[in-house]
């Protein structure tokens, strides 16, 4: 589950930007992830909860994970028809041709969060 790193990744970099703008916590967390990502969201909250319950960092039980899923889509370079692939190499659904490429759904990033003081 790498999702359990990546969370403390951010964390550690988001309290870390907070102490320097003079926050004593982090009330919310928003990101974005996308749907070929490779991060499942449902691991990442729940890491995300562990870590509030062990206050880590500037995180408390009352910190907030907003997140974002950011759907697949890819453009067929032969038709240009977009559509929703299921992995990131998929056939057009248009004409059948292994031309796409991805358009979104690959995001992982942080948007914004909220401190306090």
């Amino acid at each position: 589950m790498h999702e359990m790193s990546l969370m403390y990744e951010i964390i550690q970099l988001v309290s870390e930007d907070a102490k320097l703008r003079g926050f004593q916590k982090v009330k919310q967390i928003q990101m974005i992830v996308g749907d070929l990502s490779n991060v499942l969201p449902d691991a990442l909250e729940l890491a995300f909860l562990y870590f509030c319950k062990e206050r880590a960092c500037l995180l408390n039980e009352e910190s907030q994970l907003t997140i974002i899923r950011e759907k697949a889509i890819s453009q067929c370079q032969n038709c240009l028809f977009q559509f929703e692939p299921d992995y990131r190499i998929a056939l057009c659904p248009k004409c059948n041709l292994l031309d796409g490429l991805i358009i979104s759904g690959e995001t992982f990033q942080v948007e914004f969060y909220e401190g306090s003081d």
